[in-house]
């Protein structure tokens, strides 16, 4: 399995900028994909971005333009990262990080980000 530690959450102003990191450890193979999804107060889980181990992209429309994704792979480090910029009150929720190998997933515990003048 894999165990997901999340940080980079807080209380930034609308038009601010924020970067969640995810570190990943345990049984990591040359397959997987990396990811962030979000859960704001009433709302289903929703797809943020995820980023392949070969480093192919995928964001949700929303966050086209504004959240840019990244990890890094080299010796003894998998983490990725979720850039957040330009950020609005509705972007508030739970950020989750999420790990999708061969057969299992693994997910975060979770970090708040509030958008909020």
């Amino acid at each position: 399995q894999v165990q997901l530690v999340e940080s980079g959450g807080g209380l930034v102003q609308p038009g601010g900028s924020l970067r969640l990191s995810c570190a990943a450890s345990g049984s990591i193979n040359s397959s997987n994909v990396m990811g962030w999804y979000r859960q704001a107060p009433g709302k289903q889980r929703e797809l943020v971005a995820f980023t392949t181990r070969g480093g192919s992209q995928n964001y949700a429309d929303s966050m086209k333009g504004r959240f840019t994704i990244s990890r890094d792979n080299t010796k003894n480090k998998n983490t990725v990262y979720l850039q957040m910029n330009s950020l609005k009150s509705e972007d508030t929720a739970v950020y989750y990080c999420h790990f999708l190998g061969p057969n299992f997933e693994s997910w975060g515990q979770g970090t708040q980000v509030t958008v909020s003048s």
